[in-house]
């Protein structure tokens, strides 16, 4: 009798530990202007996924290919839900100032991941800095001697004035501006096969007058090797720096297809920017960014293929 009253106590002790652990479960909303089909938004999501498995909490996901007003309504959306906390990427600059304000004004964190817009008073920001990377990507071409005063560089992007390209392509405007070195950025579009077409096009039609290559996204740097084949153009033969976020990319770096790529820390990205609303939303503010990013030539490529590949 005693026993069976010791397991009766017990089991109320477990129902009563539970209990709290059940009533802390909080809801994030993870937004990106990414496409479900673009390989580095799988690491981005992975990071939520992993984040939401090992904190117990709840992450809702979607992604809206580039649509400002999609994403904008997801961001509404999660508000009259009301979220514990948001962590959504900027589409378009100065697209979500607005609705922060109405994120703040309801107590609701809201974390600004992957493409930063200091427009918006976001209560954080987590992930690389565009503007100095694309800084970055036009100085290595200078520095290398890869390009010089008249050369041509062209940049394709799969969504033209989307935030990440708009900030990239300012920094590279402010290396090559004053040196004289022209640029084009075209579309490519958030469908991979469209992608590679529309590259191959435009690599045939213009590939006497390229002098070098800056991926601005991940999908088009990372349809290099696809795109060089294609027109016959060999690994080496127009140099390519850009975004490095892809097994594909990792191995084109490795082959020479690509001279240096971008790594921004998918995985990690997300997870912190969701850790941040966590602790925003149980009452401690960040007040700091957490910038990421390097940028690895063929000697280091080795070190995120394994991370990509799961090794």
């Amino acid at each position: 009798m005693l026993t069976r009253l010791r397991l009766v106590l017990y089991g109320l002790l477990v129902a009563l530990t539970l209990i709290p652990a059940a009533a802390q479960a909080k809801t994030f909303y993870w937004i990106s202007h990414g496409g479900p089909a673009d390989p580095v938004w799988t690491y981005f999501l992975a990071g939520a996924k992993q984040w939401a498995k090992d904190t117990g909490n709840t992450v809702n996901t979607s992604f809206h290919n580039g649509d400002v007003a999609s994403q904008q309504e997801a961001v509404r959306a999660a508000l009259s839900a009301k979220a514990d906390g948001i962590v959504t990427t900027s589409p378009d600059p100065g697209s979500l100032v607005e609705i922060v304000k109405e994120a703040r004004a309801a107590n609701i964190p809201i974390i600004n991941f992957n493409t930063p817009d200091p427009k918006a008073n976001f209560n954080a920001y987590v992930g690389g800095d565009n503007v100095t990377f694309g800084k970055h990507w036009a100085q290595y071409l200078v520095d290398k001697g890869l390009v010089k005063k008249g050369d041509f560089v062209w940049m394709p992007v799969e969504v033209p004035g989307a935030t990440y390209g708009v900030q990239e392509e300012e920094g590279i405007k402010s290396v090559f501006g004053p040196l004289g070195i022209t640029y084009e950025v075209t579309e490519a579009t958030l469908d991979q096969a469209e992608v590679i077409n529309r590259m191959v096009d435009y690599l045939t039609a213009h590939k006497g007058k390229v002098k070098a290559i800056i991926g601005l996204g991940d999908l088009v740097t990372g349809s290099i090797k696809r795109v060089f084949d294609q027109v016959g153009v060999k690994p080496g033969e127009i140099p390519v720096v850009g975004w490095g976020n892809s097994l594909d990319t990792t191995q084109e770096v490795l082959n020479g297809y690509v001279n240096a790529g971008q790594w921004q820390d998918p995985q990690a990205t997300s997870y912190v920017a969701l850790s941040l609303a966590n602790m925003a939303a149980s009452g401690i503010p960040p007040g700091f960014n957490v910038i990421t990013g390097a940028l690895y030539e063929k000697d280091t490529a080795g070190v995120y293929d394994k991370i990509l590949s799961g090794k």
